[in-house]
């Protein structure tokens, strides 16, 4: 039996304009929000992003401070040993996977994009490791190409409370963002987002009483 479609998410005006209110006042209150992840070029945008899966940006920033004196270049990450690669990413956790990740990527990146970092989410997505989340976030502050939201378990938590999107994929979730958050906020909302889950909408205990938006979350109280 063929699958029935899933009808496309409708929204009345009253529940856009709560949305945006919700926006407006989380930009009001992370003026200064911006990605955390230190780097000083595309290669390096990309080694943080793919090492910060499942670790704070924190932690990678400590571990890249080194990291980034010794691999300089894509072949650096290319020609170096598996083990080695991997020993010194260690503290961030699945760090097997992630050296293979990031090696792997490198190589590509020789072979197919002569050592650059590439600037579309059609490429980027060919490297390996890299989803869209990771793909968003180096293209848009590394090269200012902004195509999309990344989503990463804050941005998804705070989606489902706020109700901007019910969706558990997040390539759902980033589509449902997309057609209520206008498009000059793309390239920072997550960062907005980020912040205040990190602060007041954490995932076990939410401080609500101190949210900013708590008189237009359907979620307060019950979370």
């Amino acid at each position: 039996m063929a699958r029935k479609k899933k009808e496309k998410r409708e929204i009345s005006l009253a529940e856009k304009e709560r949305l945006l209110k919700i926006l407006e006042r989380l930009k009001a209150a992370y003026p200064d929000a911006r990605i955390a992840l230190k780097f000083s070029n595309p290669l390096e945008l990309l080694v943080a992003t793919i090492l910060s899966a499942q670790c704070t940006d924190e932690r990678v920033n400590e571990v890249t401070k080194e990291l980034f004196k010794k691999y300089r270049t894509a072949k650096d990450y290319a020609k170096a040993p598996l083990e080695e690669l991997a020993e010194d990413i260690r503290p961030t956790g699945f760090y097997q996977q992630k050296a293979r990740y990031i090696k792997e990527a490198a190589r590509m990146i020789m072979e197919e994009f002569g050592g650059e970092v590439p600037r579309t989410m059609e490429e980027m997505l060919r490297l390996p490791g890299v989803a869209r989340k990771t793909a968003n976030i180096v293209l848009a502050n590394a090269y200012g190409v902004v195509e999309g939201i990344p989503v990463d378990t804050h941005v998804r938590r705070l989606a489902k409370r706020l109700g901007f999107s019910q969706e558990k994929d997040p390539n759902k979730i980033e589509k449902d963002l997309m057609e209520i958050i206008p498009q000059e906020d793309w390239a920072f909302i997550s960062y907005v987002f980020q912040q205040h889950g990190r602060k007041i909408c954490k995932a076990r205990k939410p401080l609500c009483e101190k949210c900013v938006v708590k008189d237009l979350c359907p979620s307060r109280g019950t979370s």
